[in-house]
């Protein structure tokens, strides 16, 4: 049997605590961080907006010595977390849009794909990553919880707004026939009953299928002190180890896995049912590097105590500039953005606003938590306010150039994972 204890049907509000391990079900779990209470990243008020009462979430990361896997210690109910007007749309990021064509160019050549082949996206948001399979002549179809599915049909990429479940993977199947490619793209770490999900998959897949899963990678998060990527969307953070014993639960063998850059770090692994494909070198390569044990133990508790102090050097970097009536803004506003925000206080007397690329659902609304609103981009080029903090800084060395191409003539900053000046 697998852990079920925080499992229950989509809607039916509020939040449950974790109280045993998400993929091996041990109850033994240690508490490593708590960044206290957070709102979820995706709910954005309108600005100006008469200010109503909002969920505000305990955000603690607790670790499984049994199966490796980090893990949050609330499930908080998946239609407040991906609310049907969720503003992020994958198409936005350049970094993004070159990563997902890369996994079809490197997919397609390593599985030998056919025309006839198809292939699904799970968590396929605005369809940026399958279009590239579309484009390759494949059959595709996207799943996708929330509104941003419209906006994939509209651009001709077929997809179902449903969440993801057995149920669904049988209605594709019986419709659309087993699938060779199943895909799940900063999506498979989100989903509450994660064995559910696997069981759905293994519905859809076909004999001789592949599933692609793309994750948060817990060692780079913990290398880069990425803490901003810990909120209440992301439950389960991976280490090759972990994923490997989740999936192997279930008869599915990893069979090749790298690091991706996304998101600041990430890994893509590939694995098929049992014997079906020969295991790769990379696999046995990152399980080797990878802490285990009382190793982790360590780095974890290394990890607690340089995110408060990452708090306190970001502290101490604005200070002088708030001291003299300097403005502060910040620049791009990802859902790391908001536990940034929200941890270390940069509430709307530091920040004056954040600025968005034009397009972006998020602009005419507040950061999460907060009174700052989200503003397109030109209103800093205008106003040239003395600082700005890259909110995005795993790819600051991206935007840094463009925005001073743009003609920014002030300090820039990125917050982690040691506060500069660039």
């Amino acid at each position: 049997m697998f852990p079920t204890k925080i499992a229950r049907g989509a809607g039916t509000g509020g939040s449950v605590p974790v109280e045993c391990c998400q993929v091996c079900g041990s109850e033994k779990l240690e508490t490593v961080l708590s960044l206290g209470y957070m709102p979820p990243v995706n709910q954005m008020v309108p600005v100006g907006e008469v200010q109503r009462q909002l969920p505000w979430f305990p955000t603690n990361l607790l670790y499984c010595g049994n199966c490796e896997l980090v893990q949050l210690g609330l499930a908080v109910d998946p239609v407040i977390i991906f609310p049907p007007e969720y503003p992020y749309t994958s198409g936005m990021t350049k970094v993004l849009r070159d990563n997902f064509a890369e996994l079809y160019a490197e997919s397609s050549k390593m599985l030998g794909l056919g025309k006839d082949d198809f292939v699904v996206d799970i968590g396929s948001n605005d369809g940026t990553l399958i279009s590239n399979f579309q484009k390759g002549g494949h059959r595709i179809l996207g799943i996708e919880p929330t509104d941003v599915s419209k906006i994939a049909n509209e651009r001709g990429i077929p997809t179902i707004q449903r969440y993801f479940g057995k149920d669904v993977a049988r209605e594709v199947k019986a419709k659309h026939g087993a699938a060779k490619v199943i895909t799940a793209a900063n999506c498979f770490a989100h989903i509450e009953d994660v064995h559910a999900i696997v069981d759905g998959i293994l519905e859809m897949l076909a004999p001789d299928g592949v599933f692609i899963s793309e994750s948060h990678y817990l060692i780079g998060l913990l290398d880069k002190l990425q803490y901003d990527t810990i909120y209440h969307e992301h439950l389960r953070y991976y280490s090759v180890a972990s994923l490997k014993h989740l999936l192997e639960m279930h008869g599915l063998e990893v069979f090749h896995a790298r690091h991706i850059p996304t998101h600041g770090g990430s890994i893509r692994v590939y694995a098929a049912r049992k014997g079906a494909r020969p295991v790769q070198a990379s696999v046995r390569e990152m399980l080797n590097a990878e802490p285990r044990g009382d190793a982790m133990r360590k780095r974890l508790a290394a990890f607690r105590n340089d995110v408060m102090l990452s708090k306190l050097r970001l502290y101490a970097l604005i200070r002088d500039i708030k001291e003299k009536g300097g403005r502060i803004v910040g620049i791009s506003a990802p859902s790391r953005a908001s536990t940034l925000v929200n941890y270390v206080g940069l509430e709307e007397a530091i920040i004056d606003y954040v600025c968005e690329i034009q397009g972006s659902l998020k602009i005419g609304k507040c950061m999460p938590g907060t009174l700052i609103p989200v503003v397109e981009e030109s209103q800093m080029f205008a106003d040239q306010p003395e600082c700005a903090i890259i909110f995005s800084w795993h790819i600051a060395d991206e935007l840094a150039p463009k925005l001073r191409a743009k003609g920014y003539k002030g300090t820039l900053i990125t917050p982690l994972p040691v506060p500069r000046t660039l």
